[in-house]
Protein backbone atom coordinates (compact mmCIF):
# COMPACT_ATOMS: atom_id res chain seq x y z
CA UNK A 1 0.00 0.00 0.00
CA UNK A 2 1.65 3.57 -1.09
CA UNK A 3 1.33 6.47 1.10
CA UNK A 4 2.34 9.77 0.35
CA UNK A 5 2.47 12.21 3.39
CA UNK A 6 3.55 15.63 2.70
CA UNK A 7 4.51 18.24 5.23
CA UNK A 8 6.33 21.67 5.50
CA UNK A 9 3.18 24.26 4.32
CA UNK A 10 2.64 27.33 5.96
CA UNK A 11 1.77 31.04 5.30
CA UNK A 12 5.00 33.58 4.15
CA UNK A 13 4.86 36.92 2.77
CA UNK A 14 5.64 37.56 -0.41
CA UNK A 15 9.75 37.00 -0.98
CA UNK A 16 9.83 34.14 1.93
CA UNK A 17 10.60 30.70 1.42
CA UNK A 18 8.96 27.38 2.45
CA UNK A 19 10.29 23.65 2.30
CA UNK A 20 7.99 20.86 1.64
CA UNK A 21 8.47 17.53 2.38
CA UNK A 22 7.20 14.16 0.68
CA UNK A 23 7.65 10.99 2.69
CA UNK A 24 7.06 7.75 0.78
CA UNK A 25 6.26 4.40 2.17
CA UNK A 26 4.94 1.02 0.25
CA UNK A 27 6.48 2.78 -2.53
CA UNK A 28 10.24 1.08 -4.23
CA UNK A 29 11.56 0.69 -7.00
CA UNK A 30 14.76 2.45 -8.95
CA UNK A 31 12.90 3.90 -11.83
CA UNK A 32 9.89 5.86 -10.92
CA UNK A 33 8.84 9.73 -10.51
CA UNK A 34 8.02 11.61 -7.89
CA UNK A 35 6.09 15.35 -8.21
CA UNK A 36 4.39 17.99 -6.70
CA UNK A 37 1.18 19.49 -8.38
CA UNK A 38 -0.45 22.55 -6.87
CA UNK A 39 -3.82 23.59 -7.06
CA UNK A 40 -5.40 26.83 -6.27
CA UNK A 41 -9.06 27.55 -5.37
CA UNK A 42 -11.26 27.47 -8.93
CA UNK A 43 -8.04 26.42 -11.10
CA UNK A 44 -6.88 22.76 -12.85
CA UNK A 45 -4.29 21.27 -10.62
CA UNK A 46 -1.05 21.88 -12.46
CA UNK A 47 2.78 20.59 -12.18
CA UNK A 48 5.01 22.32 -10.41
CA UNK A 49 8.07 20.13 -10.36
CA UNK A 50 9.09 16.88 -10.70
CA UNK A 51 11.81 14.09 -10.46
CA UNK A 52 13.13 10.90 -11.34
CA UNK A 53 14.37 8.85 -8.69
CA UNK A 54 16.46 6.68 -10.14
CA UNK A 55 18.60 8.71 -12.34
CA UNK A 56 17.43 12.11 -10.85
CA UNK A 57 16.53 14.09 -13.71
CA UNK A 58 14.43 16.78 -13.02
CA UNK A 59 11.46 19.11 -14.44
CA UNK A 60 9.88 22.45 -13.51
CA UNK A 61 7.24 24.65 -14.39
CA UNK A 62 7.99 27.47 -16.21
CA UNK A 63 6.29 29.57 -13.49
CA UNK A 64 8.50 28.37 -10.71
CA UNK A 65 12.22 27.67 -12.77
CA UNK A 66 14.81 29.33 -11.28
CA UNK A 67 12.90 29.65 -7.51
CA UNK A 68 11.68 26.02 -6.82
CA UNK A 69 14.21 23.48 -6.13
CA UNK A 70 13.29 19.58 -6.14
CA UNK A 71 15.14 16.99 -4.42
CA UNK A 72 15.17 13.81 -3.48
CA UNK A 73 16.82 11.68 -0.20
CA UNK A 74 16.52 7.85 -1.05
CA UNK A 75 17.97 6.98 2.35
CA UNK A 76 14.83 8.31 3.66
CA UNK A 77 12.57 7.81 0.74
CA UNK A 78 11.53 11.41 1.07
CA UNK A 79 10.82 14.13 -1.77
CA UNK A 80 11.30 17.59 -0.90
CA UNK A 81 10.35 21.16 -2.53
CA UNK A 82 12.73 24.21 -1.83
CA UNK A 83 10.61 27.33 -2.53
CA UNK A 84 11.91 30.18 -2.07
CA UNK A 85 11.34 33.61 -3.55
CA UNK A 86 7.25 33.06 -2.56
CA UNK A 87 4.77 35.17 -4.59
CA UNK A 88 1.26 35.70 -3.79
CA UNK A 89 0.18 33.83 -6.79
CA UNK A 90 1.86 30.44 -5.67
CA UNK A 91 -0.80 30.15 -2.98
CA UNK A 92 -2.39 27.07 -3.40
CA UNK A 93 -2.94 23.64 -2.04
CA UNK A 94 0.45 21.36 -2.86
CA UNK A 95 0.52 17.92 -3.49
CA UNK A 96 2.71 15.28 -3.55
CA UNK A 97 2.43 12.75 -6.57
CA UNK A 98 4.14 9.23 -7.42
CA UNK A 99 3.90 6.56 -9.89
CA UNK A 100 6.59 3.86 -11.52
CA UNK A 101 6.28 4.63 -14.88
CA UNK A 102 6.04 7.97 -16.13
CA UNK A 103 6.23 9.89 -19.68
CA UNK A 104 5.05 13.00 -19.10
CA UNK A 105 6.40 14.03 -15.89
CA UNK A 106 4.07 17.11 -15.33
CA UNK A 107 0.79 16.00 -16.19
CA UNK A 108 -1.57 15.00 -13.25
CA UNK A 109 -2.78 11.73 -15.06
CA UNK A 110 0.16 10.26 -15.27
CA UNK A 111 0.09 9.95 -11.21
CA UNK A 112 -1.79 6.98 -9.60
CA UNK A 113 -0.63 7.81 -5.88
CA UNK A 114 -1.74 10.75 -3.97
CA UNK A 115 -1.00 12.49 -0.45
CA UNK A 116 -3.43 14.64 1.20
CA UNK A 117 -2.02 18.09 0.53
CA UNK A 118 -0.85 20.73 2.28
CA UNK A 119 -1.27 24.32 2.29
CA UNK A 120 1.10 27.01 1.06
CA UNK A 121 -0.54 31.22 1.91
CA UNK A 122 1.71 33.87 0.41
CA UNK A 123 0.66 37.11 1.02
Amino acid sequence: HVQLVESGGGSVQAGGSLRLSCAASGYTGSSNCMAWFRQAPGKEREGVAAIYTGGGSTYYADSVKGRFTISQDNAKNTVYLQMNSLKPEDTAMYYCAADYTVVAALEAYEYNYWGQGTQVTVS
